[in-house]
């Protein structure tokens, strides 16, 4: 099952089951749209990806985070998500062919209880 960071009347965010790096947050409206194109009402939505995108660096020790959105091409579900991915500088991310890891026992529950913690944080 899915790590979920945050929930409500507008979206979801939890955990990719195969993070680039730990932490690697996929954020979906509740609402069913297969691409960003279709979303109505973008501001609310995209003011939770901001507001994750400013929570990883503080949860993690990341100095920042990669925001980004497949439509269609290389969409691996009908069903829009964004990817909001911690990063630091020398994580060896290049391009946009990046290896994949699992984690470890226990891993994933860890890293979404430290990001739910940050955003209560900041709520």
């Amino acid at each position: 099952p899915a790590e979920v960071v945050l929930r409500d009347d507008v979206a979801i965010a939890f955990l990719d089951r195969a993070p680039l790096f730990p932490g690697h947050l996929l954020v979906a409206p509740v609402d069913h749209v297969v691409t960003l194109p279709e979303l109505r009402d973008v501001g609310p939505f995209f003011e939770r990806v901001q507001r994750l995108a400013g929570v990883l660096p503080v949860a993690l020790g990341a100095q920042g985070t990669f925001v980004a959105n497949n439509n269609v091409v290389s969409q691996s579900v009908a069903h829009l998500h964004v990817h909001v991915v911690p990063r630091t500088k020398g994580d060896g991310l290049r391009g946009f062919f990046w290896p994949r890891t699992k984690y470890r026992e226990g891993e994933a529950a860890t890293v979404a209880s430290r990001v739910r913690e940050a955003l209560a944080a900041t709520a």
